[in-house]
């Protein structure tokens, strides 16, 4: 008889805790705007979960010929839903995303940058 599920037996589960059910609806959430180097960055933020364990929801939006202003070195989940986005890290390499995309990288581990030239819209989740 198969195991059903089996790969929960395989891995650590991500600590995803004392979160109900909610839908969101992005285009209620107001934008916040960040600017980079070029171009701006517009955030829709949802922070969720307790305080000791948040988990930070975004759907973002670069404008064309967006520069980040910084090398970041934040943990994200990211997908990319429209657009084409570029992601530099540290060490020179360059990773183009486009929609269906996405990268995964953990806190501290390989500070990374992000342009576009066309603009892009993002999920991620940190």
């Amino acid at each position: 008889m198969a195991v059903p599920y089996p790969h929960r037996r395989q891995r650590q589960r991500m600590n995803i805790s004392d979160i109900p059910f909610e839908t969101t609806t992005w285009d209620d959430v107001p934008p916040t705007r960040h600017a980079g180097l070029s171009g701006e960055a517009f955030w829709r933020t949802r922070h969720i979960g307790p305080e000791s364990n948040r988990i930070r929801v975004r759907m973002v939006e670069y404008t064309p010929g967006y520069v980040a202003d910084h090398w970041c070195q934040k943990g994200h989940v990211l997908l990319v839903l429209e657009g084409e986005l570029e992601t530099v890290l540290a060490d020179g390499r360059v990773f183009t995303l486009k929609p269906g995309m996405s990268y995964h990288v953990a806190d501290g581990a390989e500070p990374h940058m992000s342009r576009t030239t066309a603009g892009a819209k993002l999920f991620i989740v940190d």
